[in-house]
């Protein structure tokens, strides 16, 4: 990450979460951030927080839903610092109950993903190669609930986003451009920490929820890693918010324990 004019995108960047937290720990490691979101006063700020710390950033409003805006901020990352080496798909939609709400998800976590990757690879195969970093969650993973929780759609984007770094891993081989994906479990974010917080422990056991908070630091840290290890591709990144985060085996057929029908 320290290569001069090398840069990384990073959408869904213009709030106080893992979007920031990530910006800032790639322009820590030296590299130029270009942040993306629809928020244009939150992504001014994040640019604020990089340079402050010394750090090149610049923002580009887009909304990952429009396919030809992510084209545009592909376009405008490699014209203002040259090579892109990494995106980070952290774009993410306000999460909805009702059937009706899926689609905000599914356009924002998942197609929005998909578009910033076909395009970024495109970019990629003319630099060089590069690292692409999807961030799921591990409501993607349970095969049915057993407590309350969840957002349909949310859920279902956030699977997609799975198999499409499994998907796309032969891309490490053919073009130099590593796909991984990381899928944590709760965050302390402004979204998450207070709803978490007036939880008695046992309300926590009761409602699936669990008995600590992941950081965004941690998250950034895990991201950076995922984007600098080049032994990595089409892996997934499982980090429950109790334990340690793991690398789900790859070839998994994802069900451990069968029910005889």
């Amino acid at each position: 990450m320290t290569q001069e004019n090398r840069c990384v995108i990073v959408t869904g960047a213009g709030g106080i979460g893992c979007g920031r937290s990530i910006s800032v720990r790639f322009a820590d490691k030296g590299a130029s951030v270009v942040v993306c979101d629809i928020d244009e006063a939150g992504g001014n700020e994040t640019v604020r927080v990089i340079e402050r710390n010394g750090g090149r950033a610049a923002f580009f409003r887009a909304d990952v839903r429009k396919e030809e805006q992510v084209r545009n901020l592909v376009s405008f990352a490699a014209a203002q610092f040259s090579a892109i080496e990494v995106l980070v798909n952290n774009a993410s939609a306000p999460h909805g109950q009702g059937i009706d709400d899926w689609m905000d998800s599914l356009e924002t976590d998942l197609l929005g993903a998909m578009y910033a990757t076909r395009w970024t690879i495109e970019a990629m195969r003319h630099s060089g190669g590069g690292a692409i970093v999807n961030v799921a969650s591990i409501s993607a993973l349970w095969h049915g609930r057993k407590s309350p929780g969840g957002f349909p759609g949310y859920d279902i984007a956030k699977a997609g986003m799975i198999r499409m770094t499994t998907r796309l891993a032969s891309l490490a081989e053919t073009d130099g451009i590593r796909v991984n994906c990381v899928a944590p479990g709760w965050i302390a974010t402004e979204g998450v920490r207070p709803h978490w917080e007036q939880m008695t422990p046992d309300e926590r056991a009761a409602r699936g929820a669990p008995s600590r908070l992941l950081t965004t630091k941690q998250i950034s840290d895990a991201v950076l890693r995922l984007a600098e290890d080049r032994s990595l591709a089409g892996r997934v990144l499982v980090w429950w918010s109790e334990d340690a985060p793991r690398l789900i085996e790859w070839g998994d057929r994802g069900y451990h324990k069968f029910v005889e029908f």
